[in-house]
């Protein structure tokens, strides 16, 4: 029974492999080039973007489920801060995201075959090692901030390889939340790390948890509020983690 299990689940990794390839590489023009054309047109690249998401969910049976859609408000542009526990937090939270948006992503992506290309049109791209690229990138998500698309960015910095439910949060989330006055809007993925561990290519199908808390304004606060304002935020993730485990 051990053996067959190994098989299938060889089959199956094989399987999403496929699927990831084939679709990424036929919807790639429909993806990079709107990004290429400009900020007028990034919203058709947003689009097929959520189209691979959504098969990429369908073919591999790992079904997304979705919850607290009602503290999206309309019009808002947010700073969307979540944890990170594994590839297959990115296809939900794409396609619960409404609207315009950019994430923020660590360079290493980009040496992902045909993926690190649509990383590099679809998302703002940081090396950690860069005090200098930091800085940069931090400055770039500014603007797109101020001109209304929403940001995306991953709290923790990286995926979370420990035991802990989340770990310490970076400080770039929330120094751009006041900088910019923008509310921060708190999501967590539950489920994800057990159907693909962080690090590895070991996967199976399942269902995946996609929530979304109350937004935390910002409006008025300073950078001596920063680490509060942090703090806050990290307890408010840890609270819908627990009771969505």
């Amino acid at each position: 029974m051990k053996k067959l299990n190994w098989i299938l689940l060889k089959l199956y990794a094989f399987w999403v492999f496929l699927v990831f390839t084939v679709f990424m590489i036929l919807l790639l023009p429909g993806i990079i080039i709107p990004f290429m054309l400009g900020e007028k047109f990034g919203w058709l690249g947003g689009k097929f973007l959520w189209l691979w998401s959504w098969i990429f969910s369908m073919l591999t049976f790992i079904r997304y489920d979705f919850y607290g859609q009602k503290n999206f408000r309309k019009g808002q542009s947010y700073i969307y801060v979540s944890n990170h526990t594994s590839f297959l937090d990115i296809p939900g939270l794409w396609m619960i995201i409404p609207g315009e948006k950019k994430p923020l992503a660590k360079k290493e992506l980009l040496k992902i075959p045909v993926f690190g290309w649509i990383a590099k049109s679809a998302a703002v791209i940081v090396d950690r090692s860069s005090a200098e690229s930091r800085k940069k990138s931090m400055d770039k998500l500014k603007r797109i901030l101020s001109r209304g698309t929403s940001i995306l960015l991953f709290a923790e910095g990286t995926q979370n390889r420990s035991k802990e439910l989340l770990q310490p949060f970076k400080d770039g989330a929330f120094r751009i939340a006041i900088d910019t006055q923008q509310p921060i809007l708190p999501m967590v993925v539950v489920g994800a790390g057990p159907l693909m561990p962080p690090g590895t290519i070991r996967m199976k199908p399942g269902r995946v948890k996609v929530i979304v808390g109350p937004e935390i304004p910002t409006k008025g606060l300073t950078t001596n509020d920063q680490a509060a304002l942090k703090q806050k935020t990290f307890e408010a993730m840890k609270q819908l983690i627990v009771e969505n485990k």
